[in-house]
Order: structure tokens, then C-alpha cells, then sequence
């Protein structure tokens, strides 16, 4: 059986934390008469935390003999909380895992569960395992959910998702959950190497997170039968009472195009809700906009504000979520043998910290972001260099499906008659309709429709940034559309949005292609703003165009999806229109 992530210290390491305990060897670190949340007894207590590198080693009154190598911290007046978790990201939304961490550390996230489809799709399984074991090479504890499904159509899905590469992903220590289970159906259909995984996945003691928008009550049961432990999905206070009722943690939502959190706690009071110990929060992988806010110390604010206790509201994103992956003796509380993550608070009102230690490492000092620069080659673990060394044809604007897809919001879509004369160069500036065009990035296949809903005044859009990092070409104008494309070869990547005059809005996306090497908050924050309000002043209608970049492929949504295979029609599992060859 291969070890968990519990096991994190060598029997070397732990037989020195027990000389230091002994008095035997000193700590490196002792925060000194600070008042730490002891989270099993759910109270507030003075005490010094003795650290040894990245573990807590002992709590209590006494102090150490000998402190002469020892950094002792005065934190009389100041209170101590667990670091938080953020246990459903999705760390590839424009920014990467690296750059999301530093940015969640410094405000006290120092543990994040993210989604390695991207991982899962674009690199060989033991590239894609030696990057999360490199990536863990940080202050920060990045951790992995394995996927079962693609949520999308791919031309390749059996051979992506083989057993074997399934396999090598539940085992990896690292990897301490599956899901989320998007494509719950074919599980209930009988799909038999997706059952055999999720039971790998209960074997390995690793929980299962679904993906149930709208399930009712015998779907949640069901699930619960098959294994699934948590869901994210609840749009109403009912809906989180379903799944607290089926035995399911339920994840309370607070993303971009789902900001519930405050509401689902106003029904749930409402509802008279009192224990909040099945409950977690998740920002559920929003992009840079939204998440600039704030991590897992706004949603706590967040909750206060809506009358949930503080310690509750800590919990939701600490202990409840250390429980709920059998990682409370890592992480999740404050106690001898847990890291040491730990967030020091001005009061204990107020969930933003001025100091954060992860793993044993300050990241946020004297109310001032420090976490160390770590440089990832993305390269050296199958990330190259996005590059197209083929060119559009003009067989590639042959537009000749009837059938084109709605957009209803920014993530559902349904399918529509097409009326319009698709011969034409330029689509009339006063419809809502843009020609679409979905390209295989080595340049193999096509798939040419209309799209409508998206903007109203678009010359010209190309984007390398989508669920399965093929390219979409958007316009009213199929001129625009190549210029568009002719941009993002030269550019190497990245979300362009190209005007009439030539001018260029765009979100530079130099790693493969897929998203940024900037910082969260120098650069990258700013490239998005300006590339939404571009979008908003051509007639985009919604507010998160990341998203709806993101979704124009995933499965996991209704009506209709524009994928490898073709237009899908997602509900009967069905390709209406195939995707060409070109």
C-alpha cells in the first residue's frame, strides 16, 4: 500500500522532534504566549507552539531550555488559527498552480486541493506526477483531485483515461481525492471502469467529490451508494439540506458566476441550522477578477457577516475540511504533529492574518507578502511552447450547419435554427450572432458554426485558452477571425480580441498556451480587466468570459457543446454535426 500524504516525516525526522520535545535539541521556532483556537475543545487558549522546521511539536506552558538558536516570536495579544483550505480549485484558470499558491498563502490558504485535468490531458501521467511532486517543493501544501472523466468529447478519451493512468494517479500520495465526478450518468449506467475507480478511490481511503447541480432525492442516494462523500453544487438552502440529509458534505459556493455563499446561509438560518460540521466553502476556481477579493479569509468574513459564530466559520475551511479527507493529523488544526501552517490574527474578529507561517516558513511577515519565488520549468515537464507551424484554409469558413448554439448564460447553451446566409463574409452588426470556429491545435479537424449570445460587435477573437487547449476563433467577420488567428501564432498563445483598426486586447498566455507566468496581482489581474471590459463594449453579455471560454466544450452542462468529436448533444449523449478533417 503506498503511503498516504499523513505519512510526511521520516523516522529520522520524527526521532528528532521527539529529542526536541525532551529537551534534547532545540525548536526552530517558538511562538511565545500567543492564544491559539484549540479546535477539539472549539475554544481559545494561551499557550507557546513549539516549531521544528514545518511541524508543530509541542503545545503548552512550558518554554524550551536552551532558545539560543531558536526564533522566538512575542505573540502576547495575538491569536493563532490553522491555516485555511481551499478544497475545490481549479488552479489553471488563466493563472497556474505556483502563482495561485503564492497568492492564497500570503493570505493565509496555505493548503489548496486542486483539479488536475489539465495535468490529466496534456501530459504523460509520469511528467504530469513529477510536476505535482516538484510543485510540492514549496511553503505551500498543493494536493490533487483525479479526475474519472474529461468533461468533454475527446477523439482520444479511452486512451487518456485508461485504467492505468487512473490508476498511477489514485495511488500517488499526493492525490487525496477523486472527482469531481462529472459524468455521474455513465456511472449509473454501468459503466464499469469508472465504478472500479471511484472504488479504488474508497480503498485508498481517499473521498469522492461529486457533481450534482439539481440532483434530487434518489440521485444524492444513489451516490452515496456508489461513494460519493461531498458536493459543491447547491443553488438553493434545500438543495444543501439534501445532501446533508444523504449523508454528504456539502460545499457552500462563492464563485464568480455562483457567488451563493451569502444566500445559502441566510435559507440554511432560516431553515434553523445550527451545526455547521458537514459544511466546507469553496471559491470553486474563479478567475483573477473575482478572486483579487480575496481566498478563504474572505469567504469566512463573508460567513460572519451572515451570522455564522467565528470558530464555525473557521472550521469551514480548516477542520471540517481536514476531517472530511482523513487529513486531520496533517493539517486542519492546531495541535502537536500537525505542519505548521499557521495564521496569526489581530483579533479574533477579523479572519485576514498579518503573519502566516506554512509549512514552518513565514509568507506573510509583519503584514507583508513574502513567499519565496520558486521558478517552474514548465517546459522540462511537457508544457512546450505554444507554436502552430500550420495555417486556416479556406475550407475552414465553410459555414454549413444548420444548427448553431445559444447562449443562454455564460456556461449554458442550447441549440438553434440558423436562418441567416452563411456565405457572406460579415454577419449583420445589429444581430447577435458570430460565426464560431473550433480548431484542433496541430491542426487536423474543424468544426465551423454560429454561436449567438456571445457579443454583438466582434470583428475578430481567437483564444488558445479552453477545456481541451484547442483554438477558438470568434467574429462577425471571417477576415477578422483570420487576423484574429494570424495573432495568436505571433503572440505564441493567449485570449486576443482583435478590433476593426488592428487594435489588440489581449491576456498573454505564455505557457503553452494555456495560461500566464504573471503573478496574480502584478500583471494578470489587469490583462483580464481590460480583456472583460473589451468584451462587454462589443456586446458581451454576462460577466465571466473565462468561464464561457472554459464551458464552450464541457459535457458536463446542458444543451449542446462544441467538442473534438463535433456538436454534441449532451443530454442523449449524441454527436449531431462531426467534426471535419482538414
Amino acid at each position: 500500500m503506498v503511503k498516504g500524504f499523513s505519512h510526511y516525516w521520516t523516522k529520522r525526522q520524527i526521532k528528532k522532534q521527539l529529542q526536541v520535545v525532551r529537551g534534547e535539541a532545540a525548536p526552530t521556532m517558538v511562538l511565545k504566549d500567543i492564544t491559539y483556537l484549540n479546535s477539539l475543545r472549539k475554544a481559545w487558549v494561551q499557550a507557546n507552539i513549539w516549531i521544528h522546521h514545518d511541524r508543530i511539536v509541542y503545545i503548552g506552558n512550558s518554554l524550551p531550555a536552551d532558545l539560543s538558536h531558536t526564533e522566538v516570536v512575542e505573540a502576547e495579544g495575538q491569536f493563532a488559527v490553522p491555516g485555511y483550505i481551499e478544497h475545490h480549485a481549479h488552479p489553471f484558470q488563466l493563472y497556474q498552480p505556483m502563482s495561485l499558491a503564492k497568492f492564497a498563502a500570503e493570505r493565509g490558504t496555505t493548503t489548496i486541493v486542486g483539479d488536475n485535468l489539465p495535468f490529466f490531458l496534456h501530459l504523460p501521467k509520469e511528467k504530469a506526477l513529477s510536476l505535482i511532486e516538484e510543485l510540492q517543493r514549496s511553503p505551500a501544501c498543493l494536493l490533487w483531485s483525479a479526475r474519472y472523466d474529461a468533461q468533454t468529447e475527446l477523439q482520444n478519451g479511452n486512451d487518456v483515461f485508461s485504467y492505468a493512468n487512473l490508476h498511477a494517479w489514485l495511488e500517488h500520495p499526493y492525490v487525496v481525492q477523486g472527482g469531481e465526478l462529472t459524468d455521474w450518468p455513465r456511472v449509473l449506467k454501468g459503466d464499469e471502469q469508472m465504478l472500479h475507480s471511484m472504488l479504488e478511490t474508497k480503498d485508498r481511503r481517499k473521498p469522492i467529490e461529486g457533481h450534482l447541480p439539481g440532483a434530487g432525492e434518489k440521485t444524492l442516494t444513489q451516490m452515496a451508494l456508489l461513494g460519493v462523500d461531498g458536493d459543491h453544487e447547491s443553488m438553493t438552502g434545500a438543495e444543501v439540506l439534501a445532501r446533508l440529509d444523504a449523508g454528504l458534505t456539502a460545499s457552500l459556493r462563492y464563485s464568480s458566476i455562483r457567488p451563493d455563499l451569502p444566500r445559502l446561509l441566510r435559507e440554511l438560518h432560516a431553515e434553523g441550522l445550527a451545526s455547521y460540521d458537514s459544511l466546507l466553502m469553496t471559491t470553486d476556481g474563479s478567475p483573477p477578477h473575482f478572486m483579487q477579493n480575496g481566498m478563504m479569509e474572505h469567504l469566512i468574513q463573508i460567513a460572519i457577516d451572515e451570522g455564522v459564530p467565528f470558530i464555525d466559520a473557521v472550521h469551514m475551511v480548516t477542520r471540517n475540511v481536514a476531517r472530511h479527507f482523513y487529513m486531520d493529523d496533517v493539517i486542519g488544526i492546531l495541535a502537536p504533529g500537525r505542519l505548521a501552517n499557521i495564521n496569526i490574527l489581530e483579533s479574533k474578529e477579523n479572519p485576514m492574518p498579518v503573519d502566516v507561517l506554512a509549512k514552518g516558513k513565514w509568507v506573510r511577515r509583519d503584514n507583508q507578502p513574502c513567499f519565496p519565488d520558486k521558478e517552474i520549468n514548465w517546459n522540462e515537464y511537457g508544457f512546450e511552447p505554444f507554436h502552430l507551424d500550420w495555417d486556416l484554409k479556406e475550407s475552414d469558413f465553410h459555414f454549413s450547419m444548420p444548427l448553431g448554439m445559444k447562449m443562454e448564460n455564460e456556461v449554458i447553451m442550447k441549440p438553434y435554427q440558423i436562418q441567416i446566409d452563411l456565405t457572406r463574409e460579415e454577419l449583420p452588426e445589429d444581430s447577435d450572432e458570430n460565426f464560431m470556429v473550433l480548431l484542433d491545435k496541430k491542426g487536423k479537424w474543424n468544426v465551423a458554426t454560429l454561436i449567438k449570445g456571445f457579443a454583438g460587435n466582434l470583428h475578430g477573437f481567437a483564444s488558445s485558452f479552453s477545456t481541451s487547449g484547442d483554438i477558438i476563433l470568434i467574429g462577425k467577420s471571417k477576415q477578422g477571425m483570420r487576423d484574429a488567428f494570424h495573432a495568436l501564432k505571433r503572440r505564441n498563445g493567449g485570449i486576443i480580441l482583435l478590433d476593426k483598426d488592428g487594435t489588440e486586447t489581449a491576456v498573454d498566455l505564455g505557457v503553452a498556451g494555456m495560461f500566464s507566468e504573471l503573478p496574480m496581482e502584478d500583471g494578470l489581474v489587469q490583462q483580464e480587466e481590460k480583456l472583460r471590459k473589451a468584451l462587454v463594449s462589443c456586446g458581451y453579455p454576462f460577466t465571466d468570459p473565462v468561464y464561457s471560454l472554459l464551458f464552450f466544450s464541457a459535457t458536463h452542462l446542458p444543451y449542446i457543446r462544441i467538442t473534438q468529436k463535433g456538436i454534441v448533444d449532451v443530454k442523449k449523449k449524441r454527436v449531431l454535426f462531426p467534426a471535419l478533417m482538414r
